[in-house]
């Protein structure tokens, strides 16, 4: 199908990039972040706030300050369009950004389901433009240090994984659009599930989800409980808790391998803002473990030598401040003109394991993958 954008302008390495970004809460890290970087022009900023709007706006000295997102897609300075949004509004915005001929940079999830990100993908293709999501989980030090330990010693053949990010109490705002079924599309594993989703599938190699099997609960919340802020804490009766505070699945991989995959957004337990990603092989094992964003000491290595267990404790510090990474990442790839292998679709492969979730745990049976 013939392109209905704008033609492609001149070579983007020649003049700084444009960029607007639609949202007054990540939209400020993605400000910062963006805003740090050479060769870039934040010159258009979107939102409802409007103190919070005009602050940013005084404080970065941009231009366009605009209260509707549909007048910033269509400015005709811009090459990117960043979006820090509820979930409801990343499909629409990113089809309209596309159709004006922008490259597109959205926040997780790429979208609500399988459906909105197959049709964001094929309008990326079809408008000839860059549409990446803001997975940067992947980029901390640990995960960089396990995947090239992987790639150059390896663990044998990995048949299994265990992956989760489990908090006591981090519902992020039970009177938000974090517990709106309709504006975020689910709860926990839509919100934290596609970090620890991605950071899984990139140690794996990118193999493929081929089926999985899920339950998703939201006890605590209907409840009363789990509020990262203890005074929007509430009780069941004000129906304002839509969705899962709890998923759990197995996912079996195409290659006969599998994971077990959890996330909450609160329990009564011990685990208290708990990543850990878990890798079991046939030569050996690896576990990233992250207890409240810890940037030290995260890093385990488990082998026999000689015939007897060792745990390996590599020096790994995690600096941080790894959205002006994939952020810079996605800048070159804009720049570079090649565009073809940039267009969402590791994002929608992860769109569609974390739909599959919800309507396995719906249905009550496995649902497999379309291969």
């Amino acid at each position: 199908m013939a392109s209905s954008s704008p033609a492609r302008p001149a070579p983007l390495r020649t003049r700084p990039l444009r960029v607007g970004i639609v949202g007054l809460g990540m939209g400020s890290v993605h400000l910062e972040a963006f805003g740090s970087l050479p060769g870039v022009e934040v010159v258009a900023l979107a939102g409802k706030e409007t103190d919070r709007l005009n602050a940013l706006g005084a404080m970065y000295e941009i231009p366009h300050l605009l209260t509707e997102w549909q007048d910033l897609v269509t400015l005709e300075d811009l090459d990117i369009v960043s979006i820090a949004t509820p979930n409801a509004l990343h499909h629409p915005i990113t089809m309209a950004a596309l159709a004006a001929g922008k490259h597109v940079f959205c926040e997780k999830p790429l979208a609500l389901d399988t459906a909105q990100a197959r049709e964001m993908v094929a309008a990326a293709i079809e408008h000839d433009r860059v549409l990446e999501v803001a997975f940067n989980h992947r980029r901390r030090a640990d995960i960089q240090y396990a995947k090239r330990y992987l790639d150059e010693v390896g663990i044998g053949r990995i048949y299994h994984a265990r992956a989760s990010w489990k908090r006591r109490a981090g519902i992020p705002g039970l009177r938000s659009w974090f517990t709106s079924k309709r504006m975020a599309g689910g709860g926990a594993l839509i919100d934290l599930g596609p970090h620890v989703l991605d950071s899984l599938l990139f140690l794996l190699g990118e193999r493929k989800v081929a089926a999985v099997s899920a339950v998703a609960h939201g006890e605590l919340g209907r409840a009363g409980y789990g509020a990262m802020d203890r005074s929007e804490q509430m009780a069941s009766d004000t129906g304002a808790f839509e969705v899962e505070d709890l998923a759990s699945a197995l996912f079996r991989f195409d290659d006969g391998s599998s994971a077990a995959f959890e996330i909450t957004w609160a329990g009564h337990t011990v685990d208290d803002e708990d990543i850990s990603i878990e890798l079991l092989g046939v030569d050996g094992g690896l576990r990233v473990f992250v207890p409240r964003y810890a940037s030290d000491d995260t890093l385990r290595i488990y082998r026999d030598v000689a015939g007897r267990p060792v745990d390996i404790a590599p020096e790994v510090h995690v600096p941080g401040g790894e959205h002006p990474i994939v952020i810079a990442e996605f800048l070159d790839h804009v720049r570079s003109g090649q565009w073809e292998h940039h267009r969402g679709e590791f994002a929608l492969h992860r769109t569609e394991v974390l739909d599959a979730c919800y309507r396995s745990a719906a249905e009550g049976r496995e649902i497999r993958l379309e291969s």
